[in-house]
C-alpha cells in the first residue's frame, strides 16, 4: 500500500520551531518532488515548500521564505520541513503530497493537483 506518513506536529509557542516529517512507505521517493502544504481553518490549502525530485531544488512560499526550510533524505525516505520562528498564522494542518516519479522534472510545483499522493496531514498549532 502506498502512503505518505506526517509527523512532528504539535503544539508550539510564538517564535518556536518544530520539524514536520514525511515518510513514504510502499513506494520511494526518488525522483519524485515532494510538496508541504497546509490548510488553516476556513481557508484553502496552500503551497508552503517543494522540493525537486532529482535534486535539492527547492521553492518557499513567501510567507515562509527565511523561515521554513525543506530537505529530503532517500536513504530514509522521508523529507523534512524544518519550521523556525514561527507565528500564530503558520497554525494550520500541514500535508506532505508526492508526484509520481520523473527523472527530468526541472522544478516542483506548488499547486495542490500536480501531486499524486497525500498523507493525512498533521497539526500545527502556535499559542502562547
Amino acid at each position: 500500500q502506498l502512503q505518505l506518513v506526517e509527523s512532528g506536529g504539535g503544539l508550539v509557542q510564538p517564535g518556536g520551531s518544530v520539524r514536520l516529517s514525511c515518510a513514504a512507505s510502499g513506494f520511494t521517493l526518488d525522483y519524485r518532488a515532494i510538496g508541504w502544504f497546509r490548510q488553516a481553518p476556513g481557508k484553502e490549502r496552500e503551497g508552503v515548500s517543494c522540493i525537486r525530485g532529482n535534486g535539492n531544488s527547492t521553492v518557499y512560499a513567501n510567507s515562509v521564505t527565511g523561515r521554513f526550510t525543506i530537505s529530503r533524505d532517500n536513504a530514509k525516505n522521508t523529507v523534512y520541513l524544518q519550521m523556525n520562528s514561527l507565528k500564530f498564522e503558520d497554525t494550520a494542518v500541514y500535508y506532505c503530497a508526492a508526484t509520481f516519479p520523473s527523472p527530468v522534472a526541472v522544478v516542483c510545483g506548488m499547486m495542490s493537483w500536480e501531486y499524486d499522493y497525500w498523507g493525512q496531514g498533521t497539526q500545527v498549532t502556535v499559542s502562547s
